[in-house]
């Protein structure tokens, strides 16, 4: 074989620079005997920068990187001794740099007698190291990487898969070549992921962290949960060729971030509930509150029942369900076009269950009670009963759960919460959340429930202690009214009444016991009794307020950090002298209207309240000619939140003389509801017309 052509065979087999022509740069160089080089080839000339005509014949002096040391001479000259050996070997790039080899050198066979060549591979070592180092990547990916990897074609079917992807999707990497994702993988939106991978080849731009849900063979029962990723694949001339693809199973990391979301909606759903709910001591608007609280994330219909002796308080909740129970629906709540919330009864309505009725065993064991599921089952326990669990299934509701309402002890009534299609079943962490907001619920009901008999307990015994029918002397036309608060907090002791005096006098009073619920209508009572056995004594009235005052110390209660205090105006009206002596105990002052229509308040004054030790009342004499009506009133007719006093008893003047004409008893109303219509304190107004009386 002539020498060329041997070399030629060589270095096509050995250096593999044919065969690895992207991957590594491989040079061949020739030395003959002489340590000459005899062949530079177009791989040394990409190495070292240097062409063949300035290092052919030559002994390499232009590769010693310093001129004087051995470096690539001693090289050559151990070439030229024809010993086959690897080293390494620094040498001058033609630019100046410096450039570490890895030289393969072998003696070319000749025959016998013959002159011997060397022929030398020369190779980058920091190539080699990153071609190593990058195969040694590549097979750690392919068997070790806990990391799904994948390589595509640009028809997006596989051209090779490593061992954790195998694992992931539970098919051998025999079956994954020549095939796409959706061959392998139905049960997962191949689709979707095929679009993706197919964007990511035409534009170039990675797609990272894409979230896709299903089911393969290595887990066909359950959905699982991958973050996948995808880039082009492209040689070393930019041409792209593939998609390359990593998966990764990320179904706890998901699970558990569902399971914060869920805790975090669960909590804000229950503070929620702690702002919305109660806002006022109202049995129904609480009811209803808590309906439609559930519907912000819990439930797509709501209703809320109450046991219709605790919606009519009639009686204190009891426990006797020995012949079913009767509720009143007092909240209901659905979502915007549900048809189910038609099947379910109407606000106001009175339901009745019988003992063995799933809703009243639920209530009997105090524990919700939840199906997941509403199938046949479901529909037959509660078929003998009612036909509604049927109607609401056949209208898309699939899971329903009922939640007693409890309150220190009692049963209140129930709340009912149903989902539709495509709600998910309740789950325990929802009925734990049902079970929360129920709780606090039934917490405010039932302090609506106390409120309102409290309130009514109040109210009543205040009317009762009021005068039903005044009496005034002639020449003395009277008209009142009376208007408890709204809130039960401030019904409280207002009163007033009319006593007939000797002499054809009229002694008038107006007061308010400070203080609020039925200890105060209590001492209202005692307080109004003494006020009438003094007044028939004939006494006069600094001495008759002070003994109201010594009376009101008597009977304050014992158990109260402070004592009762009271606020009253008293006056004596002389008909036949057309006069009247007003006494004020820190009471408003009284308001006059004048026989030409005109009204002002009277300046008196003020005195200290009823119950403050050492105190002295001044009256004030003044004339009431005939036609004079005389105004008193307790401090809620003119006092509000949002508006100044002064203004208020402007007002009051004003209503009195745009009206001062109308009948006494229609004056009374229309100041009333002019000032007053739904007054925060109890409201007592006195009317008195002073006219002369017939001889």
């Amino acid at each position: 074989m002539h020498r060329r052509e041997a070399f030629d065979q060589a270095a096509g087999i050995r250096a593999g620079g044919r065969l690895w022509p992207d991957e590594l740069l491989v040079a061949g160089v020739r030395v003959d005997a002489l340590g000459r080089i005899a062949y530079w080839d177009a791989g040394a000339e990409a190495l070292l920068g240097y062409p063949a005509e300035e290092v052919l014949g030559s002994r390499g002096e232009r590769l010693v990187p310093v001129e004087g040391r051995p470096g690539a001479r001693s090289l050559l000259e151990r070439l030229t001794l024809g010993r086959a050996a690897t080293r390494p070997c620094r040498v001058r790039h033609r630019d100046g740099h410096l450039v570490d080899l890895a030289v393969c050198a072998h003696r070319v066979p000749e025959p016998p007698g013959a002159d011997g060549h060397v022929l030398a591979f020369l190779v980058d070592v920091s190539a080699a190291l990153e071609m190593r180092v990058s195969r040694a990547i590549m097979e750690g990916l392919r068997g070790q990487s806990p990391v799904g990897l994948s390589a595509l074609d640009s028809e997006l079917r596989f051209l090779r898969v490593n061992s954790a992807l195998q694992a992931i999707n539970g098919v051998p990497e025999a079956e994954h070549l020549g095939r796409r994702v959706s061959d392998l993988l139905p049960d997962i939106d191949t689709a979707e992921v095929e679009s993706v991978r197919q964007r990511v080849l035409d534009t170039g731009e990675p797609v990272v962290a894409l979230r896709v849900t299903g089911r393969t063979p290595a887990a066909p029962c359950e959905d699982r949960v991958w973050s996948c990723s995808y880039f082009r694949l492209e040689d070393t001339r930019g041409r792209p060729f593939g998609v390359g693809a990593s998966v990764i199973d990320v179904t706890a990391q998901d699970r558990a971030e569902h399971a914060a979301a869920e805790s975090h909606r669960r909590l804000d759903l229950l503070n929620e509930a702690g702002t919305r709910i109660g806002t006022i001591l109202d049995m129904r608007q609480t009811a209803q509150e808590l309906a439609d609280v559930a519907l912000r994330g819990l439930a797509d219909i709501a209703t809320v029942d109450l046991l219709a002796a605790v919606a009519d308080d009639a009686a204190e909740p009891g426990s006797d369900l020995t012949d079913g129970i009767a509720v009143r629906r007092l909240g209901k709540s659905a979502a915007p076009g549900s048809p189910a919330a038609e099947v379910l009864a109407p606000l106001g309505a009175t339901l009745y269950f019988p003992l063995d009725s799933p809703y009243v065993q639920a209530i009997a064991r105090r524990d919700p009670f939840v199906v997941v599921e509403v199938d046949e089952r479901a529909i037959g326990a509660s078929s003998c009963h009612t036909d509604v669990v049927r109607r609401l299934r056949e209208l898309g509701v699939h899971s329903l759960l009922m939640v007693p309402l409890l309150a220190r002890g009692r049963v209140l009534g129930a709340a009912g919460f149903f989902r539709s299609v495509p709600s998910r079943p309740f789950s325990p962490d929802d009925v734990t959340l049902a079970r929360d907001m129920a709780s606090r619920a039934a917490v405010y009901l039932d302090n609506a429930r106390l409120y309102t008999r409290e309130h009514d307990t109040a109210v009543t015994l205040q009317r009762t202690l009021l005068p039903h029918r005044l009496t005034p002397p002639p020449g003395i036309e009277v008209a009142h009214c009376y208007r408890p608060a709204s809130d039960v907090n401030e019904v409280g002791g207002d009163w007033y009444d009319v006593v007939e005096m000797p002499g054809g006098r009229a002694a008038l009073v107006v007061g308010d016991v400070m203080g609020h619920g039925i200890e105060a209508a209590a001492a209202m009572g005692q307080l109004r009794s003494t006020m009438r056995a003094l007044t028939r004594l004939a006494l006069p009235p600094e001495q008759l307020l002070r003994q109201l005052g010594t009376s009101l110390l008597d009977t304050s209660p014992t158990d109260l950090p402070d004592a009762l205090l009271a606020t009253c105006v008293y006056a004596v009206c002389d008909p036949v002298a057309g006069r009247c002596s007003i006494t004020r105990a820190g009471h408003p002052p009284p308001a006059v209207v004048h026989p030409d229509g005109t009204a002002e308040l009277l300046e008196l004054p003020a005195g200290a309240p009823l119950g403050v030790d050492g105190t002295d009342f001044v009256p004030t004499e003044l004339p009431l000619p005939p036609g004079s009506i005389l105004t008193l009133y307790t401090d809620g007719l003119v006092e509000t939140r949002y508006t100044d006093l002064d203004q208020r008893l402007a007002q009051l003047c004003d209503v009195l003389t745009a009206n001062s004409t109308l009948p006494l008893e229609a004056l009374s109303r229309t100041v009333m509801n002019q000032l007053a219509p739904h007054p925060d304190d109890d409201v007592a107004l006195l009317l008195a017309r002073i006219n002369r009386p017939e001889p």
